[in-house]
């Protein structure tokens, strides 16, 4: 698989860039950043592990990198980033002109239902297909954790959940954590998955929780100022399922954070940390 080098720019000694390939999995042309720490001579044999983040509704793999001040982190503990669009993009891709369905907001699930399901493939795409570009194309190993905020936060969770034998830990921002039942799951899930609601259990991380039979270390940040808390992503669902099986999940509130950025900014240290604990692990 190809990869063409968009933009690249120093940063703590590393490299900020981003790139464009053909995705097979989503049929059209992807766009997908990355950070990666500098390497001194004598390591170049060295690889990183990675952290993969997932972005929310309306964003791009631009978002993160400009604006949560990962980097600086990310260089001292030695741990690549990587961030993917968050849907298939292009001028034959399905689109709908609501900000909450189609370009912009995959939800990480892979579409069953016209006129998605030939494009709409996010869940395929970041578990399997960039993984392996990734690491046939970088200095990285294959220890990978996934982190994601809203929307990205969802899939997070339900990525790590589903494939705990591919991630050393899980954390996300203001997850949608409970999607089948709040509009902007419902929205997407009718539209994606079908009219059959069993099938949206499979991309709604309080039921996976719920029955999962690995346990993955888990950190959620909650601002208790988001406007979206009670409506959108009802983590005291996901709290309630951890506490009825007996799941280590972490879940932290945070009094006066919104759903912004700047939430992000102010604990992103927290969860590359967080995460370094596992990833760095031998």
């Amino acid at each position: 698989m190809s990869i063409k080098l968009l933009s690249s720019t120093k940063s703590f000694d590393g490299l900020q860039q981003q790139y464009r390939h053909d995705s097979k999995v989503l049929d059209c042309q992807m766009h997908f950043s990355i950070y990666l720490p500098q390497l001194a001579e004598e390591e170049r044999e060295h690889r990183f592990p990675v952290l993969y983040w997932l972005s929310g509704l309306t964003c791009t793999d631009e978002n993160f990198s400009q604006k949560a001040g990962a980097q600086r982190m990310a260089a001292e503990l030695g741990i690549a980033l990587v961030i993917p669009d968050t849907s298939p993009r292009g001028d034959d891709v399905a689109d709908d002109p609501e900000y909450d369905l189609g370009q912009g907001a995959g939800f990480y699930v892979n579409a069953t239902q016209e006129p998605w399901k030939q494009h709409y493939r996010m869940y395929d795409y970041v578990v399997s297909e960039l993984p392996q570009l990734i690491e046939a194309n970088f200095p990285v190993s294959q220890r990978r954790a996934v982190c994601g905020h809203s929307m990205g936060g969802h899939g997070a969770l339900v990525i790590g959940l589903r494939n705990p034998e591919r991630y050393t830990s899980i954390s996300a921002f203001s997850p949608i954590a409970n999607p089948i039942a709040c509009p902007w799951g419902e929205k997407a899930f009718s539209a994606y998955l079908g009219a059959d609601r069993s099938t949206w259990e499979e991309y709604d991380a309080t039921v996976l929780l719920a029955r999962a039979t690995e346990q993955l270390p888990i950190l959620v940040s909650q601002g208790d100022e988001d406007e979206f808390l009670e409506t959108q992503l009802k983590p005291h669902a996901l709290q309630a399922a951890a506490e009825a099986c007996g799941y280590p999940l972490k879940v932290e509130h945070h009094a006066g954070y919104d759903h912004s950025y700047y939430f992000i900014a102010s604990f992103i240290e927290q969860h590359l940390r967080f995460h370094a604990d596992y990833l760095l692990k031998h």
